[in-house]
């Protein structure tokens, strides 16, 4: 009985050992596969722009990224988070721009100490704050859990299920992101007051409309007011120019991107149970639209792969923030900020602020305090004179996230299964 005893015993060891074994070799797999997809067109993309084929030069990849920012990328959002959205849903899913806004201040803050330690040239104390603190919440995400729902052995159940949900959760926090992009980001990006940062070409137009743009713009406007006797046109011209002031000074048009609009679009109208009918429902009259905007959105994330890839054929440039300060955010962005957005995430759920049973919820959350620096913060750093610094920090922290976005994803799915 005691022989018996002990072999059944080794065998439920051995059975519990490769149960461990298959279970990690399971969460390595969904882990890295959707990793390797992204890394695989994003490789296509750097072929396609290198030298010896040249179908993707320059001039074609910024009209390929104005096709997806304009068009590809609001017609995905559009479609996937108006199906989803409800106004219950709403308020089940405040934690999701809540979360954005904790992920850029603590990214913030560990990026304060970091720079307070390497001490990086004067002019780029405050872009590497920002480097570090601001990351990608929309592009990256949404590739990753398209790639990562397409696989019929992932852990959250069914495909279309898991990629609607998951699409829905990352374009709801958008909209809070690009404010922090075009208020925050934009302010800590302003060059310092002796002018020591490399102004390029593209930026330089920008101060000189602003000068000259200021005479001009007031000339009609004393002449309007000087010959016309209409107290009302008077007070309508005081109307528009305040309103025109308005809207330069809250950088409304910056704010009031594509992407945004659609996603607000997208949650009045699947807010209101009569409007998400005529519209959203497969059996709804305005259907062929919501149709065409899916079609639309599905060539979203191979065509942004296949730009980014080909933005990468340039290398890092001739960047001045050097070895030491690109290492430190590098490792800054993709090491020690996930942790504390895990903390922030588990301590969320602890208190019950997150939806109970809901475990893509809580992934996009982890996700979006893992992803490499924003695209979009690269394309503010060019705006205001730092563009090749920006870039720089771009192509290596996007070479690194490769391996460390694997790394967190099998801690997620770990934590959550």
């Amino acid at each position: 009985m005691e022989t018996v005893a002990r072999l059944l015993s080794e065998v439920g060891d051995q059975v519990v050992v490769q149960a461990g074994r298959q279970s990690l070799i399971g969460s390595i797999k969904i882990a890295v596969l959707p990793i390797a997809k992204v890394f695989t067109m994003c490789f296509l993309g750097f072929i396609m722009a290198s030298k010896y084929v040249n179908i993707l030069p320059a001039p074609g990849r910024k009209l390929l990224n104005g096709l997806v920012f304009s068009l590809l990328l609001p017609c995905l959002i559009f479609s996937q988070l108006g199906r989803s959205i409800t106004w219950e849903k709403m308020l089940d899913w405040w934690f999701i721009p809540m979360n954005v806004v904790l992920a850029t201040i603590s990214g913030s803050l560990i990026g304060f100490i970091v720079v307070s330690i390497i001490r990086p040239p004067y002019p780029f104390f405050k872009f590497s704050i920002v480097q570090i603190g601001v990351g990608n919440i929309g592009n990256v995400p949404l590739v990753l859990i398209a790639a990562l729902c397409r696989d019929p052995s992932n852990p959250f159940g069914d495909s279309e299920k898991c990629s609607k949900d998951g699409t829905a959760y990352i374009s709801f926090g958008q909209w809070v992101g690009a404010i922090i992009l075009y208020t925050y980001v934009f302010n800590m990006l302003a060059p310092p007051p002796e002018g020591t940062f490399d102004i390029d070409n593209d930026s330089l137009p920008i101060k000189i409309a602003s000068k000259d743009d200021g005479s001009p713009e007031q000339v009609p406007l004393i002449t309007q007011e000087v010959t016309t006797t209409d107290p009302n046109d008077s007070n309508k011209s005081k109307i528009k120019e305040f309103l025109a002031f308005l809207f330069n000074k809250l950088k409304l048009k910056q704010i009031l991107q594509p992407p945004i609009v659609a996603s607000i679009l997208a949650m009045v109208l699947g807010a209101i149970p009569f409007l998400k009918r005529l519209i959203f429902t497969p059996e709804a009259p305005l259907f062929f639209f919501t149709d065409s905007c899916m079609i639309l959105g599905g060539a979203m994330i191979p065509c942004i792969l296949l730009a980014l890839g080909g933005n990468l054929v340039e290398g890092p440039g001739s960047s001045k923030l050097g070895f030491r300060t690109t290492a430190a955010i590098v490792f800054a962005r993709l090491v020690l900020v996930p942790p504390v957005g895990i903390a922030i995430v588990m301590l969320a759920d602890k208190l019950g602020f997150l939806p109970p049973d809901d475990q893509m919820f809580r992934f996009v959350l982890l996700l979006q305090h893992s992803m490499p620096t924003s695209v979009l913060a690269g394309a503010v750093a060019n705006l205001r004179g730092c563009g090749r610094e920006g870039a720089a920090v771009l192509f290596w922290v996007h070479i690194f996230a490769v391996i460390s976005m694997a790394g967190w994803i099998i801690l997620y799915l770990n934590i959550l299964f």
